[in-house]
Formats: structure tokens, C-alpha cells, sequence
């Protein structure tokens, strides 16, 4: 088992750790494509399910994980660990395969993780060019991503546990349909989303994957820790689509949320949660107000949608 003190693991007591994006945005931008390649995995074997819930992975315990998937007769999963900073592969069997988790490009990531699966009779087909970014480079051809910092890595993982926690209370509030708390790899976001019901709307020109994520009415919640748009630094985020009139006026919680009218969506920079008296009240009134503000202007029956 590798030290964690070695390789620089946060101190455990930062629950809320601070995540310069200027101190961690080669990490994050190559973290975000090993995420690509586990996730393509990911979506290559899991059956459709609806707004691409079969795609995400999830937070664990340790750090991301596909959770199981088929192959066969057999079962395997793939997860990220960072507190030993390595990549685990299981089988239903009992077979292992690890890689660690060091500087080293997406090129060289992405070779490895094929050769662990084929060593684990595991053969998998993938496309391999990233998605949801600008200028994508091949998995096999991308040279260009090669850092990783296992303090910042196990910072970011720290913070999507927390996350999560807040993210799973609040889900609990909600009957109607809602999504589970998931970790979406090609926007690079912790998210979950509730539904009012109702079909939306279709978007005029909207490609197939925006088409299948937003034929309902949803208010969505998350987490960037990086960059989105003019945002440059980490954020929670909410929106409502489609976005009712009169909702970037409304009066949300804390004082320092606000509506970013380029994003169209209501921001709360994770240093606002994160230096709050109790972080995770903070972060709890600012996905509540905001989702009651989009409910109540969108018409939502929110007796028949939330717990007594």
C-alpha cells in the first residue's frame, strides 16, 4: 500500500479543502480526461437509460468508480483511489489489476488501462476522441496532458465527498422523479437533478445528447472545480430549464449567491461555501432557494413533489 504522507495526501482534518484552479488546473485538465477514459468505458458497456444516467461515474469511499458492469458472464469495475492514488480493476472473479496514478499523459493512461483489461480477458472497444471540450486531442494522440498532483487529487476528491453528502440530503427531500448524485465526465461535474413531470419544450437545433438530457423539465444542481464559460475558479452551480420568467430577480440564499447572466444560472463559489461558519448550511439554503425560486416561477405541483 503506497504512503500517503509520501505522496503528499491533504491533511484529513480539511474537510473543505482549499482549490486554487491556478495551483491545480494541469491536474484538473488531465484528471478530467483520465475520467474520459474510464467513462467511455463506462458508457461502452452499461445499457441506456434515460438523460444518460447509464454514463456517470460515482463518488466513493476512496474516490470515483464506475460501479460494476457487465462483460459476459462477468462483472468488472474500475475505480480511481485517491488516497493511494491508483486505478483499480476487479473482476467478479476475483482478478486485479492496478495502475498508479502518477504524472504521466493521457496517451500513456489510456495504453495502460487497455492493457490491464486485456490481461483481465477483458476486451473493450471505445471512441476515443474527448467530448464537451474545445480542440479535443485522441486519447492515443494526447501528449499534451500529463500532470498530476496527488495532494490536488485527493483535495478535489475530498470536496466531491462532502459534496455528495449535502447532495444526498437534499435529494431525500424530493418524491418526484430525481436523478441519482453522479459524477458526469465530460462536463466534469458532481450533479443531481430533480424533474417536475412535464415534457419540455424541445430545443430548436439541439444535438442528440441535449435532446435526451432535457425533454423534461428539470432544476439541476452541482459542483464545477474548474473552469465553465467566464467562471474561473470552483462553483456550485443551479439552474432551471427551461428557465421560467422573472428567475434571474429572485432573491436566493446566502447573500453571496448570485445569477451569472452569461451562464444563465445561479452561482455559489465553493470559497464562499467553503469559508462559511458551517459549510454545509451554506450549501444546503443555496440549492433550497434556489430551487424553490425556479419551482414556484416554473408552476412545479410541489405538494405532490416534495416530503412533508
Amino acid at each position: 500500500m503506497a504512503d500517503a504522507n509520501v505522496l503528499g495526501s491533504p491533511d484529513k482534518s480539511e474537510v473543505w479543502p482549499s482549490l486554487p484552479l491556478e495551483e491545480w488546473e494541469a491536474t484538473r485538465a488531465t484528471l478530467h480526461m483520465w475520467t474520459q477514459v474510464i467513462g467511455k468505458i463506462r458508457l461502452a458497456q452499461m445499457p441506456p437509460v434515460n438523460h444518460w444516467w447509464n454514463v456517470p461515474l460515482y463518488v466513493s469511499a476512496r474516490g470515483l468508480t464506475t460501479h460494476a458492469m457487465p462483460y459476459n458472464e462477468r462483472t468488472f469495475e474500475i475505480d480511481f483511489d485517491f488516497i493511494d492514488h491508483k486505478l483499480n480493476i476487479k473482476t467478479s472473479e476475483g482478478a486485479h489489476q492496478e495502475l498508479e496514478l502518477i504524472p504521466r499523459s493521457v496517451a500513456a493512461f489510456y495504453k495502460e488501462v487497455m492493457l490491464r483489461l486485456r490481461e483481465l480477458d477483458i476486451e473493450v472497444k471505445i471512441w476515443t476522441t474527448p467530448v464537451e471540450i474545445p480542440d479535443p486531442i485522441p486519447f492515443e494522440k494526447d501528449e499534451t496532458h500529463a500532470s498530476y498532483d496527488a495532494v490536488y487529487a485527493g483535495k478535489f476528491w475530498r470536496i466531491l465527498l462532502q459534496a455528495t453528502k449535502v447532495f444526498e440530503e437534499f435529494r431525500s427531500r424530493f418524491i418526484g422523479k430525481c436523478s441519482p448524485v453522479h459524477f458526469f465526465w465530460g462536463s466534469f461535474d458532481l450533479a443531481v437533478t430533480r424533474f417536475s413531470g412535464r415534457p419540455a419544450p424541445e430545443r430548436p437545433g439541439a444535438d442528440p445528447i441535449t435532446r435526451e438530457a432535457y425533454s423534461h423539465e428539470v432544476i439541476s444542481h452541482g459542483f464545477w472545480p474548474g473552469t465553465v464559460g467566464a467562471v474561473n475558479a470552483p462553483a456550485f452551480y443551479s439552474y432551471t430549464a427551461p428557465e421560467p420568467a422573472g428567475l434571474s430577480e429572485e432573491k436566493i440564499r446566502p447573500e453571496k449567491a448570485f445569477y451569472h447572466q452569461e451562464l444563465k444560472e445561479f452561482l455559489l463559489y465553493y470559497d464562499d461555501v467553503r469559508l462559511a461558519s458551517v459549510p454545509e448550511e451554506a450549501l444546503m439554503e443555496f440549492m433550497q432557494s434556489t430551487y424553490e425560486a425556479g419551482a414556484r416561477l416554473a408552476g412545479w405541483d410541489r405538494a405532490a413533489l416534495e416530503r412533508a
